[in-house]
């Protein structure tokens, strides 16, 4: 059913589009050369999870899935895999967050629910401002497999949903949808504009929009 690929032994996406070089750490590298916690396909047959998260989608050419194994009674993780379809950048960030949700005999849940990119990209030794939107792939798909052990153990009230709160509803502008764009690279209304495809020009609306933008930047990008 699952059709995420598995990691490839080829070199990371090292430059951008204009062709220039991104600079990787080598806990980057290690991670996307020897993933840790990788399920490859058949695995997930012959273990044992009560967590399971899907976010992204292949079509979009991102996609995350994770599986955990809860202690339902102390409620800490005691076991995390993966699998993606995503670049390397999104392999190296997931490979340790599976690693940091797993230490010292596992993580409490609500701990995990605080995990943030920032947290992981600091693991990782840093990745590029283009790539941080990588690091929040492993994260939200962490944020799904728990909420969906919360499900199945009926702890409804635990359950963290991310923010769907419209800023525009003419246009159906989420936060998400500027979150997203912030991680694409969007830094203010007019890139936002072009990014979404969209004409903006209520004073009130841009000024709410601006702030939203202004807030994820703050969020991802400062150090």
């Amino acid at each position: 059913m699952d059709k995420v690929t598995e990691p490839q032994n080829s070199s990371p996406d090292l430059t951008d589009q204009s062709g220039n070089a991104w600079v990787y750490s080598d806990i980057v590298k290690d991670h996307f050369f020897n993933p840790k916690n990788f399920l490859r396909h058949g695995e997930e047959k012959t273990l044992d999870f009560n967590g399971y998260g899907r976010v992204g989608s292949p079509a979009c050419g991102d996609e995350m899935v994770m599986w955990l194994k809860i202690d339902p009674k102390k409620e800490v993780i005691k076991d995390c895999r993966w699998r993606t379809f995503g670049c390397g950048s999104a392999i190296a960030a997931t490979s340790i967050l599976s690693e940091m949700v797993i230490r010292h005999g596992g993580m409490k849940l609500e701990k995990a629910l605080k995990i943030t990119p920032q947290d992981i990209i600091k693991e990782l030794g840093g990745l590029p401002d283009r790539k941080i939107h990588c690091s929040v792939l492993g994260d939200q798909a962490l944020r799904a497999a728990i909420n969906d052990f919360y499900k199945k153990t009926r702890q409804k009230d635990k359950i963290m949903e991310a923010s769907e709160k419209i800023i525009d509803r003419e246009l159906n502008i989420s936060e998400r949808d500027v979150e997203e764009a912030v991680l694409e690279g969007v830094e203010d209304i007019e890139g936002l504009k072009r990014h979404l495809k969209i004409k903006v020009a209520d004073p009130e609306k841009v000024a709410a929009l601006e702030e939203v933008i202004r807030f994820f930047r703050e969020k991802y990008f400062t150090k």
